[in-house]
């Protein structure tokens, strides 16, 4: 049992080495990718935010969007995910690796790792950038500081098996791009960049019962001091169900018998 585990812990630190080198000889797609949210960032602020604010002022209304936009970098990180992951299926890498006498999940395992940090540098790239245009959070403690970067490794998890999922399930790396675009989606509609009770009564629904909701409030919380109330445990289901649901799935694709 020890040296299965030993050798598991080996070959997924082989492969998370594999796919930082990509990341940092191919910086074109995760740079493209983290534009997204600063841009968006940067549009609501200084070009909707007199209309979104609803009368808070800027200040206000930067603090209020930082947390939302930093749950949506996970998700736009992540579409790199299973881009890369299509790319490597149709180049022949993986069919490779399953030659290999190598841990069979360490392929995954290794891609999963390492987007996980890919997010959570983006997510800290992302927050200089609020931080730099205003963006203060004069109460949240040590813990809650703590909490808050536990959260959004949380979702960067959950988002990740997804993706992972999502580019072995996909033909190509365009398909891939175009199967992840619902994490780049829903936050949008979600109370990302608008409290939920200023959104028509049939679209609330819609913005609260998806996972992006009740991580945002979560973050808003630790950060700010604002109340989570239930939010934080429907997070964690939301969190734990994917990681499962993208485990299982991607686990599934990758043992089946190549066609």
């Amino acid at each position: 049992m020890s040296s299965q585990l030993a050798l598991a812990v080996r070959d997924s630190s082989t492969m998370l080495r594999r796919n930082l080198l990509h990341a940092r000889r191919y910086p074109s797609l995760t740079l493209n990718l983290l534009l997204t949210p600063v841009m968006l960032l940067l549009l609501f602020v200084y070009v909707f935010g007199g209309a979104m604010s609803g009368g808070l002022g800027r200040s206000a209304y930067v603090t209020y969007l930082v947390p939302g936009i930093l749950m949506m970098t996970i998700g736009s990180t992540v579409i790199g995910t299973a881009v890369s992951m299509a790319t490597d299926m149709n180049e022949g890498i993986v069919a490779r690796f399953r030659t290999m006498a190598i841990h069979r999940g360490s392929v995954l395992f290794g891609r999963v790792a390492g987007s996980v940090l890919q997010s959570v540098a983006s997510v800290v790239l992302v927050g200089a950038v609020g931080v730099a245009i205003g963006f203060r959070s004069h109460d949240a403690t040590a813990l809650e500081w703590l909490a808050a970067f536990g959260l959004l490794a949380l979702v960067a998890l959950a988002l990740t098996w997804i993706a992972v999922g999502m580019g072995l399930g996909s033909p190509n790396a365009e398909a891939a791009s175009n199967a992840a675009m619902p994490l780049i989606l829903l936050p949008m509609i979600s109370s990302a960049f608008v409290p939920l009770h200023s959104m028509p009564g049939w679209f609330q629904p819609i913005a609260q019962y998806q996972p992006f909701t009740p991580a945002i409030e979560t973050l808003r919380g630790l950060l700010l001091g604002t109340h989570i109330g239930n939010n934080w445990w429907i997070a964690l289901l939301w969190c734990l169900g994917l990681t499962v649901l993208g485990h299982r799935w991607s686990r599934a694709q990758y043992d089946r018998d190549p066609k």
